[in-house]
């Protein structure tokens, strides 16, 4: 006799719960009071009183928000794999109460990037109502904040990073983030080190000299940090190879370069000059704002799926979900059970999203 093992999944079912309510007038002042059970998600009763289940929610949430499946596409899968019946537009809106009751820990997410020592910011186009806004991400190792705002100025980085951040900012070359006058700034190796790359595909080979010289530069600027963190060399060591760096970059953008390719490098090194080399400086700082890179790519294929969203109340509540659902995922959390905990208090609350013992 031998074994055979098959997981499956067992026949699902919808439950159907009937919530008998007490409804009365306190005799004393006359003001309406109304029951509620620990497993109600909504006191609505009347022409509303039929509601999804904080299982049905959560689940939805993460197949819309966390999947990126759109919002008929979430309905089908309820439907096909559950027997629930439910309209697309009813999805909508119960995703924007979910959304309301999770405001608080949103704001409480936004506290905790600007009080974080280094957020890593990247920014990617959105759509709402059909026309042009931008997804901003900001990304530190504990709490992701996504936030979909009409514009890619300063103004609306600093609604959630705060104009007077005093901390490290992992950035990319877009001159907005050089106006927090007040962080410590790196810029990313990765982007400079790509464009020299396409740089010299298409030069000449003298044209190419200029951004291969550069790439060499980063290149060992990077080693020299893979160095310190193998304990190859002292810190001693480190400052010295670094001013030596400095010093070889400096030289060579006090040349003049004949290619416009070539000179718009050169100024754009200018202009980051001192935020080139803050990771040497600094150990344990990113080189690479790599972070909201992938925080930003799962934004960047929901884009692509469905659009954006139609209205600015969707588009807070796409920031809102999408903030808590990968903050959770960073920090191990369960996210089915805290989205139903969420969703059964009877008031806006801040979930717990203490990180779990890893």
């Amino acid at each position: 006799m031998v074994s055979q093992f098959q997981t499956e999944i067992p026949e699902p079912r919808v439950e159907r719960i009937e919530f008998r309510i007490h409804v009365g007038r306190c005799r004393c002042c006359r003001r309406r009071v109304q029951g509620r059970h620990r497993r109600q998600t909504s006191n609505a009763i009347g022409s509303a009183a039929s509601q999804l289940g904080p299982r049905a929610l959560a689940l939805a949430t993460q197949l819309n928000k966390g999947l990126g499946l759109p919002y008929g596409k979430t309905a089908t899968v309820l439907e096909q794999a559950f027997g629930l019946r439910v309209s697309r537009g009813g999805l909508c809106q119960a995703m924007e109460r979910v959304a309301e009751k999770a405001e608080p820990t949103y704001q409480a997410l936004v506290e905790q990037v600007r009080g974080s020592p280094s957020v890593t910011p990247d920014e990617t186009g959105w759509k709402v109502g059909g026309q042009l806004w931008w997804m901003w991400v900001f990304s530190t190792p504990q709490v992701t904040v996504y936030a979909i705002q009409p514009g890619r100025g300063f103004e609306q980085a600093a609604r959630v990073l705060g104009a007077d951040f005093a901390g490290f900012l992992v950035r990319d070359g877009w001159a907005v983030y050089r106006r927090f006058l007040h962080a410590l700034h790196q810029s990313c190796l990765a982007h400079l080190l790509r464009r020299c790359r396409e740089m010299i595909l298409v030069a000449g080979k003298r044209e190419a000299e200029f951004p291969r010289s550069i790439q060499a530069l980063l290149q060992q600027a990077l080693e020299l940090r893979d160095r310190r963190q193998q304990d190859q060399i002292s810190d001693r060591g480190v400052a010295v190879a670094r001013g030596r760096l400095e010093a070889r970059l400096d030289r060579s953008l006090q040349r003049c370069y004949r290619s416009l390719r070539n000179r718009r490098l050169a100024n754009h090194l200018l202009r980051e000059r001192d935020a080139l080399f803050t990771f040497l400086n600094c150990p344990g700082l990113e080189a690479t704002n790599w972070r909201a890179e992938q925080a930003i790519r799962p934004m960047v294929v929901v884009r692509k799926v469905w659009g954006g969203n139609r209205t600015t109340r969707g588009a807070q509540t796409q920031s809102i979900l999408v903030s808590i659902l990968q903050t959770c995922r960073q920090q191990l959390q369960p996210v089915s059970s805290l989205l139903q905990s969420l969703l059964c208090s009877s008031q806006p609350k801040v979930l717990d999203l203490t990180p779990l013992a890893r």
